[in-house]
């Protein structure tokens, strides 16, 4: 069996947060496809990555897609020189997910069987309100009972506004080009207001996990962690300060007592091993699509089990991404909970062949070979974004 071609299919859809999922698909001469996904937080970066796939493409037309090892090195080496992180990795996580597909169907059998077999039989959530919807304290009060009453145990929000947003929408970081790490007094006490309504309302035996999506700076981040403490339990604080600088991280480690979940920008094992060496997170949430795919997440859960962290996967785009996380977790004894962008998934049911079964506030996995769905080709070619 031989690797015939590798394609991108970016695709318009009012089910993702951002408008747009990039799904990928490796066929083979033998008739036998695979499907990943690598859909990112912007449309810039959406279509660089399409561009990169396909030249990917060119380079491994005509290897054997059993050999995922091999191509996960032949493709990451490629890019050392220019930055092996970001873009480049992602581009493998959407390539390694596809081949395990592949091996999958061809051996049929499920990915976790793969990898070890299972150590449980279903995998536990946490999942997001819809916060468009807390217009009022009663409806912020009707959509965390919604999550409760679904079974889901644990659930995470970003209670600080998005300051400066521009009239299309988009935060300042990405309009005027930088990001300053601030938050004023009265958002700060909004937020805490607004936590301590979601954890009276869910109640002490969920877990509320607050995401600070990596934007603040060290004295903002540790002020903002604080009062959360302050205002009602927390779970966690995710993500304090941007990724870039864990000196940053350990300040604010340092000065708060919530525990740290860290790194859904993370790429690669190499990211995750000074974390853990330092001790500068209690969870780690690597991305599936984003950190190297499911050979990567395998090893970094690998990691993770020697410093007996849990790891809790970054999982809110695709579906491909949400079962593929999955996939891995089915064999990760020291596994917490696989993220998801709502507790009702069936926005995804016109993109793949079955609905996920999501009840009860867990993911239910099938014995159906390789990621154990499949894309609706026919809703993909109707919706797909030409890029010329």
């Amino acid at each position: 069996m031989k690797i015939t071609s590798i394609r991108p299919w970016l695709i318009k859809s009012d089910a993702s947060y951002w408008g747009e999922y990039l799904f990928v698909e490796v066929t083979t001469n033998e008739g036998v496809s695979g499907w990943g996904e690598i859909t990112t937080t912007t449309k810039l970066a959406n279509r660089a990555l399409c561009t990169i796939l396909r030249q990917i493409g060119v380079a491994v037309t005509g290897e054997d897609p059993a050999r995922i090892e091999h191509l996960w090195h032949k493709i990451f080496r490629s890019f050392t020189y220019m930055g092996s992180r970001g873009a480049a990795v992602e581009c493998v996580s959407a390539i390694d997910i596809a081949l395990w597909d592949i091996r999958g169907k061809v051996l049929g059998k499920p990915i976790y069987e793969l990898l070890g077999g299972p150590v449980r039989d279903e995998i536990a959530l946490y999942t997001h309100p819809n916060q468009a919807k807390f217009t009022s304290k009663e409806a912020v009060v009707r959509e965390i009972l919604d999550i409760v009453e679904s079974g889901h145990t644990a659930l995470k929000f970003d209670p600080y506004p998005q300051q400066g947003r521009s009239a299309d929408g988009l935060p300042r970081e990405q309009r005027d080009g930088y990001l300053d790490g601030s938050m004023t007094r009265k958002d700060e006490r909004e937020a805490a207001e607004l936590t301590a309504l979601i954890r009276e309302t869910a109640g002490p035996d969920v877990d509320i996990l607050i995401d600070a999506h990596g934007r603040f700076d060290v004295p903002t981040a540790i002020r903002l962690c604080r009062s959360l403490e302050e205002a009602g339990q927390i779970d966690w604080f995710e993500e304090p300060c941007p990724p870039e600088s864990l000196n940053a991280l350990k300040q604010v480690r340092e000065k708060v007592s919530a525990a740290i979940s860290w790194g859904e920008r993370g790429h690669t094992k190499w990211d995750f091993v000074p974390v853990l060496e330092n001790r500068l997170a209690d969870y780690i949430m690597p991305d599936v699509t984003w950190t190297g795919g499911i050979t990567e997440l395998k090893k970094i859960s690998a990691l993770c089990e020697a410093y007996y962290v849990p790891v809790s996967p970054h999982d809110a785009a695709g579906p491909i991404n949400v079962v593929a996380g999955a996939q891995v977790m089915m064999t990760v004894p020291n596994f917490y909970k696989l993220e998801t962008s709502g507790w009702n998934l069936g926005k995804y049911d016109h993109l793949i062949d079955r609905p996920l079964d999501v009840s009860n506030g867990s993911l239910k996995l099938t014995s159906k070979p390789g990621l154990g769905i499949e894309m609706d080709r026919d809703y993909l070619q109707a919706h797909e974004i030409e890029l010329g």
